[in-house]
């Protein structure tokens, strides 16, 4: 089975592409001899995301266990490979992709006991989400190395005072506490720009080059180098470790009706997409994913959100690189069950949000967390528990705003009035008014008045479209056509428009591409959304969605050349 996959389409067992349990991975490394001799060497077993439950054996020995797939993991395996004369390292990693009301996303296993239908013992894994529940070892298994002592994390901040900017550092070690940290920044052609030392302070950088949103600016999504070396005098003896943050300056901050990077107002105008590809599943794939930005600079888009779980390091790494805005959600997907809210699952939440901000909290192209999609918000647990892991993740992180994406409406919904922003779903005209094109304005502008008007946030349609089968045409429009898709998707941006001046923020189009659900009547072969098919080739609503999107970049983008940036400083992000 290769690695990085999902283990369900590689084969052609059906029982396999349906498995529910437990699937057995095991490899041997061969490690250089200086890993299993130096006793100074710390030796590190890393999971990339292991979906849904994992259990990690080294040389027959337990070392970790993990829940929750897409977040990271690692074990310290020093002293299993430096305890014999074996250079050899033998890995096994257990998965369990069973979902129940407490995981995260949720599930239910429903037994099926009428013997005259179902064998006996038969169950089927029931899902409150509409994407295919893809298992197996989706990112990259590494081994790596540090010395005892060593850089364990580092925690970057940023900020603005006039022309300067200010880059606020926090570094965490292990293995001993007296340490001497030296802190460089370089900027991007490799020049140093300021200097320091210590486990924590704050750079100035002068005249400053700020990191912008594509589009947004003639340079944008500036990145400096933020150099750590660490030194040590252990009983071994002298000591070093080294690492380079990728760090960009920007500011982000929430008004009424307004969201501002670096001080200037933002209009998030992009998509919603899927680690979901034709054979891999969810597996990691450097060719998709430069495919995938590259259709996203073509598009004009500007953002994304991470529907509905982190997404790979490296997604997060290419869009620090080229400025596209990221709304990082966690699989907070499918609370919808009445036991889904119960302490359990809260601790559970509150334990990924921890984990997911520790993996994501440097990357600028962050400017938003997410902590759930579409959860029954009306019902009076979410309530508490949406306001307990909102509080949560700003503990975690106080310079980002903090949304969970609703469906709800806004005169029952118990999660909203502790969102920064106002995130809503709406599906008018496609999964109720059938066909009925022309009720859309009406309904679209209801649902912005009313949410405005009751909380006096922003607000973004962070998911909007229709079903389309490439290749089906009808005139005049009829559901699942592609003239239908474009037809919708106008009716939408007739409003957005008015509102956009007013107090939305953004639209994010349900979806980049089509991709795997489980099977129904209602899914032909997937969820057909995408403005691209799977294999990434464009359907009409692409061209109409390109067309706006540069559109509104040419309207948005901020002229440096016309006024001084004021980016806001120290402030908190909320104003």
């Amino acid at each position: 089975m290769p690695v990085p996959s999902s283990f369900n389409d590689v084969g052609q067992d059906a029982q396999l592409r349906s498995f529910v349990g437990w699937v057995w991975y095991e490899r041997e490394a061969v490690l250089p001899q200086r890993w299993t001799q130096d006793l100074g060497t710390r030796v590190v077993l890393r999971i990339g995301s292991a979906h849904y439950y994992a259990i990690v054996w080294v040389n027959g020995v337990h070392v970790a266990e993990h829940e929750g797939g897409h977040l990271p993991f690692e074990a310290d395996i020093s002293k299993l490979v430096q305890s014999g004369p074996l250079s050899s390292c033998r890995i096994t990693i257990a998965i369990n992709n069973t979902l129940t009301p407490h995981t995260l996303p949720p599930g239910t296993i429903l037994y099926k006991t009428d013997t005259s239908k179902y064998p006996k013992g038969y169950f089927v894994q029931d899902i409150n989400f509409d994407f295919f529940n893809y298992a197996g070892l989706h990112r990259s298994v590494t081994l790596y190395t540090t010395p005892t002592t060593y850089i364990d994390d580092i925690t970057v901040t940023t900020g603005v005072d006039q022309d300067t900017g200010l880059v606020n550092y926090q570094i965490f070690t292990q293995g001993s506490e007296h340490v001497q940290l030296d802190v460089r920044l370089l900027d991007a052609d490799g020049r140093v720009v300021a200097d320091g030392a210590g486990g924590q302070g704050q750079l100035q950088v002068p005249a400053a080059h700020l990191w912008w949103p594509y589009l947004m600016h003639e340079h944008p999504a500036y990145l400096y180098s933020l150099e750590v070396r660490m030194t040590a005098q252990t009983e071994a003896g002298p000591v070093a470790d080294f690492y380079t943050l990728p760090v960009g300056i920007r500011t982000v901050a929430v008004t009424e009706s307004q969201f501002l990077i670096n001080g200037k107002p933002f209009y998030f105008h992009g998509v919603n997409k899927h680690e979901d590809s034709d054979v891999r599943g969810k597996g990691f794939d450097w060719a998709l994913l430069m495919k995938d930005f590259n259709l996203l600079r073509w598009l004009g888009a500007n953002a994304f959100r991470t529907s509905h779980y982190p997404y790979a390091e490296e997604v997060m790494q290419l869009c620090d690189r080229y400025g596209i805005v990221v709304i990082d959600e966690c699989p907070g997907v499918g609370i919808v069950l009445p036991q889904s809210y119960g302490n359990a699952s809260l601790q559970h939440h509150l334990q990924v949000m921890e984990e997911l901000v520790r993996r994501d909290k440097n990357h600028p192209a962050v400017v938003m967390w997410s902590v759930a999609n579409e959860p029954t918000s009306s019902l009076k647990p979410a309530g508490y528990y949406l306001k307990t892991v909102i509080a949560h993740t700003k503990a975690l992180d106080p310079t980002r705003p903090v949304t969970f994406v609703t469906n709800s409406n806004f005169e029952g919904d118990l999660g909203a009035p502790y969102v920064d922003v106002i995130c809503v779903n709406s599906y008018y005209s496609w999964y109720h008014d059938y066909g009925h094109l022309e009720v859309i304005q009406l309904q679209l502008r209801t649902q912005f008045e009313g949410w405005y008007r009751t909380y006096h946030k922003p607000i973004i349609q962070s998911e909007y479209g229709a079903e389309t089968i490439a290749g089906f045409h009808e005139d005049p429009p009829l559901m699942f056509t592609e003239e239908y898709q474009k037809s919708l998707l106008e009716q939408y941006h007739l409003v957005l428009d008015q509102k956009r001046k007013e107090y939305v923020v953004g639209e994010l189009i349900w979806n980049f591409a089509d991709f795997m659900t489980n099977q129904s009547p209602q899914r032909p072969v997937g969820n057909r959304k995408g403005i691209f098919t799977r294999q990434r080739q464009p359907k009409s609503a692409a061209f109409l969605l390109r067309e706006r999107y540069w559109k509104l970049a040419n309207e948005t983008r901020y002229h440096p050349s016309v006024a001084k940036s004021q980016c806001l400083g120290n402030s908190p992000f909320t104003l």
